[in-house]
C-alpha cells in the first residue's frame, strides 16, 4: 500500500504479514479519495476511521492535512503498527484507540465529517453500522459516513443512501443525514 497525495505522496507502507487484515487496494482508495475531494476540503474535517486494520485509510487523510484523524480497531497488533507508522511518518494529526467498534460508536460523544468503516466482508451485523452511525448521530452536518464491503450487500433502500461506488471487488456505500445535507438539493 502507499500514499497517494498530500504530505509523504508515493511512501510505501509495507505491514507486517501476521496482521488480519485486508487492505482496501490502492486503486479503489484513490477512486474513493478522488470522490471526497469534490466534497471536502481536507484540512479542515475530522475523520473517524473504524476496523482501521493497517491504518491505510487513516493515513491518507492524514497526509491530506486532516485536522485530526481516529483510527480504531480491536486487534492490539493493528493499533501498535498503526501507532509506530504514525509516530515514524510524523502524523501529529493521528491518533489510534484500541476498541470494539460498536462499543466505541456507543460511548463516543464525538462528531465527525467522515466516518469510513471496513469491516471484514464476512463479520456478522456489518450492515447495522449505518444505523449504529445515524442512531448515535456521529456525523457532523454535510459529513458522510462510508462503507466498504463486498457485493452480497445492498443498501441502497437506507433512508440516508447516498450514492454506491464500485471499484473492482470493492464496494463503497456512502450514506449522509439527508434532511440536513445540502448535497441533496
Amino acid at each position: 500500500m502507499r500514499i497517494i497525495c498530500g504530505a509523504h505522496k508515493g511512501k510505501r507502507i509495507i505491514a507486517p504479514e501476521s496482521l488480519p487484515v485486508r487492505p482496501t487496494t490502492d486503486m479503489a482508495k484513490e477512486s474513493l479519495f478522488n470522490v471526497l475531494n469534490n466534497y471536502f476540503y481536507f484540512d479542515g474535517i475530522e475523520v473517524l476511521d473504524l476496523f482501521a486494520g493497517t491504518g491505510n485509510i487513516s493515513y491518507e487523510f492524514a497526509a491530506r492535512g486532516a485536522v485530526h484523524v481516529l483510527a480504531v480497531d480491536i486487534n492490539a497488533k493493528c493499533v501498535d503498527f498503526i501507532s509506530k507508522t504514525s509516530k515514524n511518518l510524523n502524523f501529529e494529526n493521528l491518533t489510534v484507540i484500541k476498541a470494539e467498534t460498536f462499543q466505541y460508536i456507543k460511548t463516543t460523544g464525538r462528531k465527525f465529517n467522515v466516518i469510513f468503516a471496513d469491516p471484514p466482508y464476512d463479520m456478522e451485523g456489518a450492515a447495522k453500522l449505518p444505523d449504529a452511525v445515524f442512531d448515535r448521530n456521529l456525523l457532523k452536518e454535510d459529513g458522510w459516513f462510508v462503507l466498504e464491503h463486498s457485493e452480497r450487500i445492498d443498501f441502497s433502500q437506507h433512508p440516508n443512501f447516498f450514492q454506491m461506488r464500485k471499484y473492482g471487488r470493492v464496494h463503497f456505500s456512502a450514506f449522509i443525514n439527508v434532511e440536513k445535507s445540502e448535497v441533496m438539493e
